[in-house]
């Protein structure tokens, strides 16, 4: 069995240190992301930007459960995230106990962001997780990751041993209760770091490390609104997430590994987030502008795809496919569009002629 000295071993394992040169410049960069993030979302109508946080809620849900194999319903995790909100959604399911208490953590760890996490609400976001009673205790097993075969195994990780699981617990959240001169978003990154090296239940430790990392990110925004998701970030980057995890926490204390993965994912997030946010945008300009044009149902249908991001090129085989109408039909449909200057010919040639809408009408 092969093993290697894991960071708690060390004494004062938590005095961790990064390198400011490579740290500081990529955090002014995502600060500056979070505030243009900010402004946009203040140009968003009040419905479009309810439609965004709970969009964003929903995917940050099913990402971060995804990320530990589970995958939980679309419908019923956006319908109980829209309860919880008093949002009023088409096609509301019933959701099982499963999603309802994955969001009930998550929502609280958002909205309630200022509130300080004491021992007793961790204990109660463990316990929504699960409907087996394990709420009100830390692990009494050692937690190791092994890889490979008997007589030949690899020790990716070995948590702290039980007994240390009180005082270690108390020393983090002091430290996460208390004001300290980092800023928050690396706070965040340190906290669930940290939470995770702890491991301190038998379950749903990533779980609730990312709400952590989320209810400080809050903090950081000053706003319980959520408008870029974290944990759809790392689920795409979740081999290199795992990577990392393992090799800052063999390390010596120097995190600035960890520091700089986790800022360059927020980072990703945070353009994602800015795609989707100008793209609402637009859609929304479009329709305002094109609110009296004389559109007939099918011209409104392919527009909307076209709107949302349609994959690939739209020609006119694929339009009356999609629009379940004729092709003349659907030349029709396009050349009234061309003549409207809503739509254009993106590339020339009869057979191989595509369109996408007009984006300098504004």
């Amino acid at each position: 069995m092969i093993k290697r000295l894991a960071i708690h071993s060390r004494k004062n394992w938590t005095a961790f240190s990064w390198d400011e040169d490579l740290v500081v410049p990529l955090l002014n960069e995502v600060i500056r992301m979070q505030g243009k993030i900010s402004g946009l979302m203040l140009v968003l109508g009040f419905s479009k930007k309810e439609e965004a946080v709970l969009n964003t809620l929903t995917l940050d849900v099913l990402k971060s459960s995804e990320i530990e194999g589970e995958n939980l319903n679309y419908a019923q995790v956006r319908s109980s995230i829209a309860r919880r909100l008093d949002l009023k959604i088409a096609d509301s399911v019933k959701s099982n106990r499963a999603v309802d208490g994955v969001v009930e953590m998550m929502l609280d760890a958002i909205q309630n962001y200022a509130k300080p996490l004491t021992e007793k609400r961790l204990f109660e976001w463990h316990k929504v997780l699960f409907s087996n009673g394990y709420g009100g205790k830390y692990r009494i097993e050692r937690m190791q990751i092994v890889s490979g075969r008997i007589g030949h195994l690899n020790v990716h990780y070995e948590a702290p041993i039980p007994n240390r699981l009180p005082e270690e617990m108390e020393k983090f959240l002091k430290w996460l209760n208390s004001e300290n001169k980092i800023h928050p978003i690396l706070k965040s990154a340190v906290a669930h770091f940290w939470f995770v090296t702890v491991h301190p239940f038998d379950d749903g430790n990533g779980r609730i490390g990312r709400a952590i990392s989320d209810m400080l990110l809050a903090r950081s925004d000053d706003n319980s609104q959520r408008f870029y998701s974290m944990s759809a970030q790392i689920l795409k980057e979740r081999k290199r997430y795992y990577d990392v995890l393992e090799k800052v926490q063999h390390g010596n204390g120097d995190i600035t590994p960890w520091l700089l993965w986790f800022l360059e994912c927020l980072k990703k997030a945070l353009l994602e987030a800015e795609k989707i946010t100008h793209s609402v945008l637009f859609k929304a300009n479009f329709w305002d502008r094109h609110k009296d044009t004389p559109l007939n149902s099918r011209q409104r249908l392919m527009l909307n795809k076209l709107l949302d991001g349609f994959e690939g090129k739209l020609k006119s085989s694929k339009w009356a496919k999609m629009a379940k109408c004729s092709l003349d039909t659907a030349l029709r449909d396009i050349k009234d569009l061309l003549s409207k200057g809503i739509l254009k010919q993106d590339a020339q040639g009869s057979r191989n002629t595509s369109y996408v809408i007009l984006f300098d009408i504004f």
